[in-house]
């Protein structure tokens, strides 16, 4: 609930309170949103705080440069769209068993604490090790060339991070310089991009901490809805291609319902962030330590492979 408006220059600043407590709060985390939960959508320049001062959300229109967008775009989209069942709470899946979730179109890339149980399996198989469980992620190390197109946009993120939101990019930026395992020149090391996809009430538990979340949006073809909320306030943020949402991800967020009006409507959301796991696994590691570990993962996929084609 909005409890006061006020004008900076050309910027909206809107303190909100709780619609209901964190009693209630209980009811929604792990279920979709619908319309009628939400009051207010914000389409404007817009700082929000909590009565408390807190900062909620800061929302910037038409930020991201159109070549960075359509790099972005181009390059991840074929990859952006394979499926997966390990969203769970996101996913408004109650089964612990991910292959009892909904199929959903959402990917990594950058960086990660957890080997794949295919990775864990060829070790096992091959009697190797390594010796910590973080990783390049499987785009960037099969698209290389892909993968570095897809870097100006993250670091354009970045710089608006930087800007609009200084004292939780610097805490951010601190440990990132910590790694190796991170998105040259960010504060990030791991980008989720999700795929005309509904996301359920939940938090991000994933996240550093000390940082500040982010989102942004890359839409092809037509479409209503998907815009990310904060229930408990009951406000929203329609963001569109070029625009650049920085928020409290810790706070309990969701998508409204998403319409597709025409056959080729692609709403791609991108989230950068750093995974505190993989921080405190790798903080102080070196580069060489890092490309040591990663070669042993890469050879050992394509030692099977090679295996593979062999017996065929």
């Amino acid at each position: 609930m909005i409890i006061d408006k006020k004008k900076k220059g050309n910027i909206n600043v809107y303190i909100v309170k709780k619609d209901y407590n964190d009693d209630k709060l209980t009811n929604v985390i792990g279920k979709k949103l619908k319309k009628n939960q939400i009051k207010t959508i914000i389409t404007e320049d817009t700082d929000v705080y909590t009565e408390e001062g807190k900062l909620l959300l800061i929302f910037r229109k038409d930020k991201l440069n159109k070549k960075n967008v359509d790099e972005f775009y181009d390059n991840i989209i074929e990859f952006a769209v394979g499926k997966t069942t390990n969203r769970g709470t996101a996913a408004a899946s109650k089964s612990k068993n991910t292959r009892d979730n909904p199929q959903i179109m959402s990917n990594i890339f950058g960086y990660f604490d957890r080997l794949s149980p295919r990775q864990l399996f060829i070790l096992g198989k091959q009697g190797k090790t390594v010796k910590t469980h973080a990783r390049e992620c499987r785009f960037n190390m099969d698209n290389p060339e892909k993968y570095k197109k897809c870097v100006p946009l993250i670091k354009q993120i970045d710089e608006y991070y930087e800007k609009y939101a200084p004292d939780y990019y610097k805490a951010q930026r601190k440990k990132a310089n910590q790694t190796p395992y991170k998105i040259q020149g960010t504060s990030f090391t791991t980008v989720t991009t999700n795929v005309n996809f509904q996301i359920a009430v939940h938090t991000d538990k994933g996240d550093d901490d000390e940082g500040f979340g982010n989102l942004s949006v890359i839409e092809h073809g037509k479409y209503k809805g998907g815009e990310t909320c904060f229930p408990q306030y009951g406000i929203g943020v329609d963001v569109r291609t070029g625009d650049v949402l920085f928020m409290d991800v810790h706070q309990p967020h969701g998508n409204l319902p998403l319409i597709l009006e025409t056959k080729d409507a692609v709403r791609l959301s991108i989230v950068c962030y750093l995974r505190k796991n993989l921080w405190n696994k790798t903080k102080g590691k070196t580069k060489k330590f890092m490309d040591t570990q990663n070669r042993v993962l890469y050879n050992s996929s394509k030692t099977r492979k090679n295996k593979k084609k062999q017996k065929e």
